[in-house]
């Protein structure tokens, strides 16, 4: 099992940045790729970005390509999400996850270990 303790989130107005933290612990050498992903209320959890962690490939979803960046920290076990040109639309709770499989997958059921998520509130 991989733990996975998630930092960053907050209130900005439309326009600012926020960067996230995720940190990782345990079994940390399974770790294929992670990922964030994001959940508004009453909506389903949606795909926001991943990165693998060998070779540092990353996937975005289209709505946040071009504002968004993915990165890791190898040494740290910590992946970073860099959130610029932030939208009202943005606004979730924000949850990190990791793929001990081969394969990066949008859907979330296929995520093994998830963090607690952490609160992102854009304002207009």
């Amino acid at each position: 099992q991989v733990q996975l303790v998630e930092s960053g989130g907050g209130l900005v107005q439309a326009g600012g940045s926020l960067r996230l933290s995720c940190a990782a612990s345990g079994r940390t050498f399974s770790i294929y790729a992670m990922a964030w992903f994001r959940q508004a209320p009453g909506m389903e959890r949606e795909f926001v970005a991943a990165i693998r962690w060998s070779g540092g490939t990353t996937y975005y979803a289209d709505s946040v390509k071009g504002r968004f960046t993915i990165s890791r920290e190898n040494a740290k076990n910590t992946v970073y999400l860099q959130m610029n040109s932030l939208k009202p639309e943005d606004t979730a709770v924000y949850y990190c996850a990791v793929r001990e499989g081969v394969v990066v997958t949008t859907t979330s059921r296929e995520w093994h270990s998830w963090g607690q998520g952490t609160q992102v509130t854009v304002s207009s």
